[in-house]
Order: structure tokens, then C-alpha cells, then sequence
């Protein structure tokens, strides 16, 4: 079974909170034993694991005995006279212990439910669960609503942590649950910035990270979309994504004014299907990491704005494939233009001799350059815009044949 905190027994958490609450309740010293008169919870730390028969001769005689009992295990809870003098009866403390109890059970409840969230998640992003039905059904479960289009929003606080002053002063087994809190933080403010209704498309995923499965469709990114943000011929992974960065990037201002931490987010494509969601973290994961590598940090990271970094940095042959049809798909319906470039790149680069090759003059190539340049936002001129739609032209037609096929 699953306890509050990982480093204790369930039934030592529930004495604990027990043993706090109580006596701050009643000014009391209070200790909670064992079956065997050992006291595992108090609220005088260093009598803790101490054997009440040998401790309570030092204790004044005027004290309460409440039997404690939580699932199998059965324990007692001794309360000693308040500092402040008042009298208090066994019924009162019987109650305050059984209320306790019922608290620290629905809180038990509700953290392990967060955690099955989290776990499910972590699991759907990372590709373990392969069965839709599985998927759907503990969604479901869950109250994952995963019938809107959805991409993967990660939010990264890594940086901030481990430069964090505080992360290294507390004891190790207390910075996970510092982190968890910084997370939850996150999370609120995420329903907040969104309006959600809840929490469910929210995980912490370990490592400073929280993944948002946003609703990517263009209902649920009106607020930032403008018209002709799609390229014609998009591919629909790349559908919505300039609604979804804008939607980011104000997220994140949002975020570092809610927090006070430096933040990186990375954005993932939408993917068809429940299986996507994974490539979509897989989008983000690449975005986040090349783009904290290489790139400003406290930014929203995008693969298509990840430059030279994208094409060099992702392993996956189809995403550099998509990502090069999707820089280009402004320049679908001029092969002038994309014929040029071919012969720009041929000629090094140099304008008189791809204009003599091309049987322009300079001046008509140095306007079909700048619209390639307002068509794509890339400049052949830059270096290291030149690489990118080198490199995108060659992508592109690697892909023809398996288009063809």
C-alpha cells in the first residue's frame, strides 16, 4: 500500500498526524504507541522509537490512554495534562483522534489519486501503454476527457531548482516533496491561466516537469489564433501551432509572475489518436532540450524555431522530414522560387552567377530571395537561415518517393 510520504508506514503517518494535531489542539504532550508500548510518533521528536514503560516514570501520572486503531494495526495514544491547566475528558480526545484520522484518510485518498494521474500520464507520454482500450478505459477512470485534439505543453523548472539556494539547505527526502509543492503551484496556476474546470490534463512527471495535454483544436485556441496562421497544404501535426506557442508564451509570462521561477517550456505538435500524445512529448522532450542547450532559456521552445539545432539535435528521420515539408509548405505553389533556390545553393551562394545561370538579372533574383524570405520568415542570405532551407530542400525530396510509395 501506497503511504503519504514514501519514507514512513502508512500506519506511522496516520500517528503522526495524529500526534501533531492533538497536541496542538489540546497544548498537550502527546505520544502514539505501538502494539508493543514503543513510541512511534510524538509531539517531543526525541522520544520517538523510545519504550513508553521506561519514559513514563518521568512523566506526570495525570494523562489520558485512547486506543488508536487504523486498518490491522492497533496502537494507543497517550495525551499528558495541557500546559494550560484545563481539564479534558477521554470522550474529547477519542473524538479529536478519530477525527484526525478520517482527515489524514481523505487526504491519503486524494494524494493516491494524484499520483494514479500522474502515473497514467507519465506512462501515456512515455509510450508504455499500447492497448487505446486500456488508455480509454482508465482515462475514463481518471476523468481524462482525451476526446478533444490534444498536444503536449512541458513546463520545465530544472534550471530554477538546481540553482535554488533552498533545494540545497533541506534535507534530501524533503526536496522531492518541495518540488511537489512548486508543482502543484504550477498546476494551479495552469487550470487558472486556461480556465479548466479541473486538474486532470495535468501531471507532474518527475525531474522539475509538468505536462500539459492542451486541447489543441481551434475552438480551444481562438484566443490566440489569427487568421492565416496555417500554412495551405499544412499537414494537420503542424495545425494550430502558432495559436499554441502564442498561448505559450503568454502561459509562461504568467507562470514566472505566479511563481517567481525561472522557467522553459517546450511545445509538442498534435498528433491523430490517443498514441500521439506521445509523440507529441516526444516533440516537446527534443524542443525543450535542444532549445535550453542551445537556445535562450526562459523561453517557449518549438521545434521550428529551434534552427540549424532541429535538423542536427532530432534522432527521428520522419520528424526532420515533416519539420522541412512544414518550413517549406509556404513555397508549395511556387516552383520559381523553389527552382531558384536549388540553383542559388548550386552557385555557392553567389548571386551573379545563379542569376547568369538562371538567365535573370540580379535584380529579379534578389526579389524572388526576399519573398522566399517573407514567405518562410527564412533569409537565404543568413547563413544560418541558408542551412535550414538547404537543409529542408534536401528533406523534402527524400520524402517525394516515400510519398510516391
Amino acid at each position: 500500500m501506497k503511504t503519504l510520504l514514501n519514507t514512513t508506514t502508512q500506519f506511522e503517518q496516520v500517528a503522526t498526524m495524529v500526534a501533531e494535531r492533538i497536541a496542538q489542539l489540546l497544548c498537550a504532550e502527546v505520544f502514539v504507541l505501538d502494539q508493543d508500548a514503543f513510541v512511534i510518533a510524538s509531539s517531543n521528536p526525541k522520544l520517538i522509537k523510545s519504550s513508553f514503560n521506561y519514559i513514563y516514570k518521568d512523566i506526570a501520572f495525570n494523562y489520558l490512554r485512547v486506543p488508536l486503531s487504523f486498518n490491522t494495526q492497533v496502537g494507543e495514544v497517550i495525551v499528558c495534562k495541557p500546559h494550560n491547566g484545563e481539564v479534558i475528558s477521554s470522550r474529547l480526545v477519542q473524538e479529536l483522534v478519530e477525527l484526525v484520522i478520517s482527515q489524514t484518510t481523505v487526504i491519503d485518498t486524494l494524494l493516491n489519486q494524484h499520483q494514479l494521474k500522474d502515473k497514467f500520464i507519465y506512462d501515456l507520454l512515455h509510450g508504455f501503454i499500447h492497448e487505446e482500450t486500456t488508455v480509454i478505459r482508465h482515462s475514463k477512470l481518471l476523468g481524462i476527457d482525451l476526446t478533444p485534439p490534444r498536444a503536449v505543453i512541458l513546463i520545465s523548472a530544472a534550471d530554477s531548482i538546481s540553482k535554488n539556494d533552498l533545494f540545497h539547505q533541506i534535507q534530501p527526502e524533503k526536496i522531492e516533496i518541495e518540488i511537489r509543492r512548486w508543482a502543484n503551484q504550477v498546476i494551479r496556476s495552469v487550470v487558472s491561466f486556461f480556465h479548466l474546470p479541473k486538474d486532470t490534463i495535468c501531471a507532474y512527471i518527475g525531474n522539475g516537469e509538468v505536462a500539459v495535454l492542451k486541447a489543441s483544436d481551434t475552438k480551444n485556441l481562438g484566443s490566440w489564433a489569427n487568421h492565416g496562421d496555417i500554412p495551405e497544404q499544412c499537414s494537420s501535426s503542424w495545425a494550430n501551432l502558432t495559436a499554441l506557442k502564442r498561448a505559450a508564451r503568454a502561459l509562461l509570462t504568467y507562470l514566472q509572475d505566479e511563481t517567481g521561477m525561472s522557467l522553459n517550456i517546450g511545445i509538442g505538435r498534435y498528433h491523430p489518436g490517443i498514441r500521439g500524445l506521445a509523440q507529441s512529448y516526444e516533440d516537446a522532450r527534443a524542443a525543450l532540450s535542444l532549445g535550453c542547450r542551445f537556445g535562450d532559456r526562459n523561453q517557449v521552445h518549438c521545434l521550428d524555431g529551434l534552427g540549424i539545432a532541429a535538423f542536427v539535435g532530432v534522432g527521428d528521420e520522419q520528424t526532420k522530414i515533416e519539420l522541412a515539408a512544414y518550413l517549406l509548405s509556404p513555397l508549395n505553389y511556387e516552383p520559381e522560387l523553389l527552382a531558384t533556390l536549388d540553383t542559388f545553393f548550386a552557385e555557392d551562394c553567389c548571386p551573379s552567377s545563379t542569376a547568369n545561370r538562371l538567365s535573370i538579372h540580379r535584380n529579379t533574383l534578389s526579389y524572388r530571395l526576399d519573398k522566399v524570405n517573407l514567405l518562410t520568415g527564412l533569409n537565404p542570405r543568413r547563413f544560418d537561415d541558408a542551412v535550414q532551407i538547404r537543409l529542408a530542400l534536401l528533406l523534402r525530396k527524400f520524402s517525394i518517393p516515400a510519398r510516391g510509395g
